[in-house]
């Protein structure tokens, strides 16, 4: 068999230009984000006229701002929590719009009034991704409460209150019904963005094949590839998992298991590469492994796009099983022979390698084969643990307070949030009160809540982008003023602003900006003006500039440094794989096993490895004097992904192969194996002695997972035996978590000398 040629690049043409533009538009048209934003866009419109027809623009323009404070929370999401959901954030708003407008008369007890409901707010970000938003919308009560005209006695504040109420109340039941009717858009929408995001992963992991690419650089690439994906699940999970009781439901929460299963298949594809790419005679097969990761990433694209075009099962296209091409390729197989012992030092055996590197491939194809069966209908989804089980693997639903407790100490981030954004406000209030314009206050501190994020690389990126995006918003708000538009043409504009805001908010914040600044400053221009078109440009310009430097100086008062939060990033870290490694390696009888706390523990691995990897990434934004040492925390990053690599091709051995094992030497093995990585992943951190971590070296006695040599072995596809394959996989994952708790106790070391 010729050897295979590698594939030369081509330079894409305009045709192909103008289809990837073509791809990337109708992603995102399509996406669940701009559905979610349509919708709110809907309800908006729906509850603006029908306030409008029976109370008149005043009572519209309020009954709108208690819309847009409950829209705030209104994301895709489980229906048994969508109620749940959105209520904290019209039962909190409610109070403090009505707090602010009987004060607003008094500047001190306003001040006052600001600075509490701002430490108060900020604080529900104690509940992660579900308080965020309940914190924006507790902040916009006060700051649209702001933007209404004064009250001129009690009943109009009960007025106003009234009609922000009654639009809260009608978003409310718009939301929960909007989440039954679109669930299962939902559900595909959802779907879909993981096999974008999974297709990606594959293309980064076939550019790892090339034989002069740079491995730390698409490491890096790779592991925030896989928190962008990790993310993406966990949302997928708490929607596609939830009561799969229908046919339709059924399937798609079988592809998004046949997905997490691709993911293993394409961890394990780092296994023994560094020995391939080394070695000259897996040079002509390479190419071809790489060309087959390229086409499954670019058919399970095509898959993404038919589910998110709303294709019927029939217009679905089939994935090519490409397995006869992997065969096709790989040299012959060698003889079936005895086996070396398991730890004898011998030569590469590179076609073993290669075939079983061409079969972990062949899994990830073998598994998009058969999500485009499920999708078309051809396979029948088998569901019984996930149908009896789908709570364990969705997010909590319950509003507790220990999240809250666990945020009230003073390193705590989110009480230094609380505390920064309170300063902040504070200074933008005082500072508002004695500019030489006509200041507009709410929009001083509009800027600096939502300029100042927890930290500062978000708080700088979202600087410039509220720059722009409000010096384009302005531009577009004067230029529609311009042609005197009716009331009933407003609120339209309004409301599609609004949509496309919340559309764009987790995806392209500086559009979110233009359509925040249009929606806002024409919904605060019919409170006070109505339909006049004066605007005051250069005033909302200056406000800007002072509310966005307001809050990037004070992103530097009580900082939470990412060095204060990586060590226990590190730790969660480490228990995680210690819990997945135990679990991994445990052997139960077979027919009574079950893998569903494993699942459950490589979750958690995943997740806590992508917390990691994005707050290094975050902390690249600080200054140099705080930032951390990153050599041993990309070190710590790049052996957990090595660790969850070796033992999920252990744990794929248990599952599939175990008639392949001698169990009589697999189970001790197995055992002492659990027993070591115990022992390594709990010791206690050692003194750092040597200056660099490049100097830091693994003990002899247990062999580097990186400088192991390999045994010369048969292909594990072609002999009865495998468990010298299965030792040889436990010694490296001992090794590994050997160099996984060096690299840990060394970056915890050197946070302490910081």
């Amino acid at each position: 068999m010729p050897p295979a040629r590698p594939l030369a690049p081509t330079k894409p043409t305009l045709a192909d230009r103008l289809l990837a533009h073509t791809d990337r538009f109708l992603r995102v048209a399509l996406s669940q984000y701009v559905t979610n934003g349509l919708s709110v866009t809907l309800g908006l419109v729906v509850i603006m006229l029908l306030v409008f027809e029976s109370a008149g623009l005043a009572g519209a323009s309020s009954a709108a701002l208690g819309v847009m404070v409950t829209s705030m929370p209104d994301v895709p999401a489980p229906r048994r929590r969508k109620f749940m959901q959105m209520l904290p954030a019209p039962l909190l708003g409610i109070p403090l719009f009505m707090l602010v407008q009987l004060v607003r008369a008094d500047v001190l007890l306003l001040g006052v009034v600001i600075v509490a409901g701002t430490f108060l707010a900020v604080m529900v970000m104690a509940w992660g991704k579900r308080g965020g938003p309940i914190t924006f919308a507790l902040l916009f009560s006060m700051l649209f409460s702001m933007a209404a005209p004064p009250p001129a006695s009690l009943e109009m504040i009960a007025e106003h209150g009234g009609w922000f109420a009654l639009g809260a109340g009608l978003y409310l039941l718009w939301g929960v019904l909007t989440t039954h009717w679109l669930n299962n858009r939902f559900r595909t929408q959802l779907l879909a963005e993981c096999l974008h995001s999974f297709a990606q992963i594959l293309r980064t992991q076939a550019q790892r094949f090339a034989p002069h690419a740079d491995p730390q650089a698409l490491l890096a690439r790779m592991l925030e590839q896989q928190a962008t994906f990790a993310d993406y699940l966990q949302s997928t999970r708490d929607v596609v998992l939830e009561s799969p009781t229908t046919p339709a439901r059924t399937r798609l929460a079988a592809m998004l298991l046949g997905l997490l299963e691709a993911r293993d298949h394409q961890l394990a594809c780092d296994l023994d590469l560094d020995t391939l790419l080394q070695h000259p005679g897996s040079s002509a097969t390479l190419p071809a492994l790489q060309h087959v990761l390229n086409t499954t990433a670019q058919q399970l694209e095509a898959l993404s796009l038919s589910l998110l075009l709303g294709r019927s099962m029939q217009a679905i296209a089939p994935i090519a099983n490409l397995r006869a091409a992997l065969a096709g390729v790989l040299p012959l197989r060698p003889e079936a022979q005895p086996l070396p012992e398991p730890l004898a030092v011998g030569t590469p055996d590179t076609s073993a390698l290669l075939h079983n590197m061409a079969d972990r491939i062949g899994h990830i194809n073998d598994e998009a084969v058969h999500l485009a069966a499920l999708a078309r209908g051809d396979a029948s989804p088998e569901l019984a643990a996930v149908r009896t089980q789908w709570q364990l693997f969705v997010s909590p639903t319950r509003w507790a307070w220990a999240p809250l407790l666990g945020q009230l100490g003073w390193r705590a981030p989110t009480l230094r949030y609380a505390l920064r954004a309170t300063l902040a406000m504070a200074a933008g209030y005082l500072v508002s009160l004695h500019l030489p314009w006509a200041a507009h206050k709410y929009w001083i501190l509009t800027t600096i809540v939502v300029v100042m994020r927890g930290n500062l690389a978000q708080t700088l990126q979202r600087r410039d982008a509220r720059v722009a995006g409000t010096l384009l918003g302005c531009v577009l708000v004067m230029a529609l003023l311009a042609t005197h538009p009716g009331a009933r043409t407003l609120f339209l504009v309004i409301a599609l602003s609004m949509g496309l805001a919340h559309a764009f908010a987790l995806r392209r914040y500086l559009f979110t900006c233009i359509f925040a600044t249009l929606a806002g400053l024409l919904q605060a221009h019919l409170l006070l003006v109505g339909v006049a078109p004066t605007f005051a440009i250069f005033e909302r310009l200056g406000d800007t500039l002072l509310g966005a430097a307001l809050a990037w100086l004070f992103s530097y008062v009580l900082p939470a440094w990412e060095r204060s939060q990586l060590p226990g990033l590190v730790r969660r870290s480490l228990q995680a794989q210690l819990q997945h490694a135990k679990l991994a390696l445990e052997l139960g009888e077979p027919a009574q096993a079950s893998d569903l706390p494993w699942r459950l523990a490589r979750r958690e691995a995943y997740d806590s490895l992508s917390a990691l990897t994005l707050a290094t990434q975050r902390s690249l934004a600080e200054p140099d004097e705080v930032r951390p040492p990153l050599a041993p925390l990309e070190a710590v990053q790049a052996r957990s992904y090595q660790l969850l690599a070796q033992l999920t091709a252990i744990k794929s051995l248990l599952l599939l192969r175990r008639s392949q094992l001698d169990m009589a030497v697999a189970t001790p093995a197995l055992q002492e194996a659990a027993r070591q990585i115990t022992l390594e992943l709990t010791a206690a951190p050692k003194k750092e002695t040597a200056p660099a971590w490049q100097e830091v070296k693994v003990d002899e006695e247990v062999p580097s997972a990186a400088a192991q040599p390999f045994q010369p072995r048969p292909d594990p596809t072609a002999v009865d035996d495998l468990t010298p394959w299965l030792l040889r996989r436990l010694t490296l994952a001992t090794a590994m978590a050997r160099e996984l708790q060096q690299a840990a106790s060394l970056a915890q070391q050197r946070k302490a000398q910081a």
